[in-house]
Formats: structure tokens, sequence, C-alpha cells
């Protein structure tokens, strides 16, 4: 059993899942806020490979990707700094990217790669199901997860493939759209939960939009796990010493938990 599947192994668990940019505001900032989530609550952090067109990103994200750019951060160093990580952290890490930062370094490469630096798993927005087969076989030798993303447009026949091929959890956007924190959560969340519970057995984590406690008590009744980023990146922007960090995982951990 792989690390990110153990973590729904728990009974009455719901998972926090956090996402970071590596390298924004810096690096350093990336090695002292993993750690914290860690501490803080957080069952996995994905860890976003800066990619100079993140399409399923929204304003917030684009802007942490295009200043890591800025900063020098490549995907080789994502994979130092993950290794880092690692043996800092027991908390199960995955990589956030895109297909073309994978398919340029190599897909048998980057994949032995990730599994030297400890990484758990890979989540790539823009690889459909249809086209990932090479890359399913890959993540399947190295003892990776790879983790497809469903959208409440996506029909009952992507569901089913996803269904088949997803590994560790599924990702389910809450909207239709971009990465964002925003005010609610849409009204047909719920049916779009349970009509993929219909088909999936892998546990079926939310993200796209959570940015309060509320409403990850909501999701928490639905689904197994939560997925939060932009407003993790929007209080590092805020704050060098991530208290505000600390603070918010922690009103997140105590809302799933109650």
């Amino acid at each position: 059993m792989s690390g990110i599947a153990s973590v729904f192994n728990r009974q009455a668990h719901t998972a926090l899942i956090a996402y970071v940019t590596v390298g924004y505001p810096s690096v350093e900032a990336t090695r002292k806020v993993v750690p914290l989530l860690a501490d803080s609550g957080c069952d996995i952090v994905e860890l976003g490979i800066p990619f100079s067109d993140p399409l399923a990103d929204g304003a917030t994200i684009q802007r942490a990707s295009f200043s890591a750019l800025q900063n020098g951060v490549t995907p080789q160093l994502c994979l130092d700094l993950a290794g880092e990580l690692k043996h800092r952290v027991s908390t199960p890490l995955a990589f956030m990217t895109y297909s073309n930062p994978v398919f340029h370094y190599g897909l048998k490469e980057f994949c032995r790669a990730c599994t030297g630096s400890g990484v758990d798993g890979l989540i790539i927005p823009d690889l459909p199901p249809e086209e990932g087969a090479d890359l399913e076989a890959i993540t399947r030798s190295h003892g990776l997860d790879l983790i497809y993303l469903l959208a409440p447009t996506s029909t009952q026949e992507r569901i089913r493939l996803v269904a088949e091929k997803s590994r560790g959890f599924i990702y389910l956007v809450s909207v239709t759209g971009v990465t964002g924190a925003r005010d609610k959560l849409p009204q047909d969340l719920a049916a779009f939960v349970a009509r993929v519970r219909k088909q999936a057995s892998q546990p079926l984590c939310v993200g796209f939009g959570i940015s309060t406690p509320e409403q990850a008590r909501q999701i928490a009744r639905i689904a197994d796990g939560v997925i939060v980023g932009s407003r993790i990146i929007q209080l590092m922007e805020v704050e060098d010493n991530l208290l505000s960090v600390s603070n918010f995982i922690r009103d997140l951990r105590v809302a799933l938990d109650e």
C-alpha cells in the first residue's frame, strides 16, 4: 500500500491535503512551510512544480508559479527539495505539475527521480486518462500513485475511466474553472460527489475554492479529503513567520475532526 493510500485507512478521519508552489515566495519559505503543514495537521502535502502555462490554476497560483520561475526554480530543484523534505517529515508528498515538464524531463527518468526523492504520487491536471497509459505503467513500476482529476462536467464514461485508472485517490474539482479561494461552495457539489461514488472505490478528495473551516466541514460530510492551496499561498504572501498558515491549518483540522 502506498503512503498516500494509507492516509485513508483511518476510520472517521477526513484527510487534509495542502498545496504549496515550490519556491514561492522563496525556496527557504518552502523548506519552512512543509514541516509546519505536517505538524499542524496536514495528511498529504502537494508540491507544485512551477510551469509557465498553468492552465488549471487561478490568479493566485499563476502569480506564485511565475514568481518561482523568476526565482530559478526548476523540476530538478523541486526533486532535490522534496528529497530534503522527506528526511524531515513523514507526511506523504505528491508533485502537482503539468505534462510538459514531466515529458521534457523524460517519463522514466522523472518517475525514477521521484522515487529517489521520496515522492509518493503525481497529479497532472492536463493529462487526460485516455492518454495516460505510458505514464500509468511507469508510475506503477516505481511505486508512485498517478492521481487523476474529475470535474462536475465529467461524463459517466470519463468517471468510469478515471475510476479504473486513478491510484491513491481521485481529485474532484469542486467547480468548473480554475483554482482559487471562493466565498461559497457550489450547490450541486454533494450530487457530484455522489455520482462519482457510485462508480469509484478510491477515496474522493475535493479541491479548488476551499478557503474556510466551514467549507472544509461541509466537504467532510460528503468526501474523504479536502484540498486547500490558494488560501495557503495568500497567507504566505503576507506573513514571513507563517503563524497565520499554522493557525489556518489547525482551524481546518479542528473543523474536519468535529
